[in-house]
């Protein structure tokens, strides 16, 4: 696994395969996964964290089921831009995980995607017990859109494929 720029992501993809959208946090993963278009995010089933290991063992199964050549993982950036403690253990995880596996990951700004996706469980009147089920996941799905959009609106997603 290596660091690659967004724009970059979709030349390592070989036809068919899809990209994931990760939202770390401490006591989840949300995951989602986008179509082989690269156009639609879909969410996936929450990951309840354990230890690196078992984690890492659970993403790469996912990944593995759903073609997956590419990664984007929510970067929880402060909103005046700099980098704490969280982005700091989001690129930790990112380097562990890059001993385990040769897909690319990018980062992507993760400033307001909780806060988007709760808002749109709320539109879709989801109750509060399943909103805390499927906000990490909505998150990731939220990170994977935002990437596709911008990959889609640049052309890049249309490139080599």
């Amino acid at each position: 696994m290596s660091v690659v720029d967004l724009q970059e992501l979709p030349a390592f993809l070989d036809a068919g395969q899809t990209l994931a959208g990760l939202d770390l946090g401490t006591k989840t993963i949300g995951l989602s996964v986008s179509d082989r278009g690269l156009s639609l995010a879909t969410p996936r089933q929450v990951i309840m964290r354990k230890k690196f290991t078992q984690d890492a063992e659970a993403l790469l199964a996912a990944f593995k089921r759903d073609n997956v050549g590419g990664v984007v993982i929510g970067l929880p950036v402060n909103m005046d831009g700099s980098e704490g403690p969280r982005a700091q253990s989001t690129r930790a995880f990112i380097r562990n995980l890059e001993r385990l596996t040769d897909l690319p990951v990018a980062f992507w700004d993760e400033r307001m995607s909780t806060v988007a996706a709760e808002r749109a469980l709320l539109e879709m009147d989801v109750s509060r017990r399943k909103r805390a089920e499927r906000i990490d996941s909505a998150a990731a799905a939220f990170i994977l859109q935002g990437a596709l959009d911008r990959l889609r609106a640049s052309g890049a997603a249309s490139r080599d494929r």
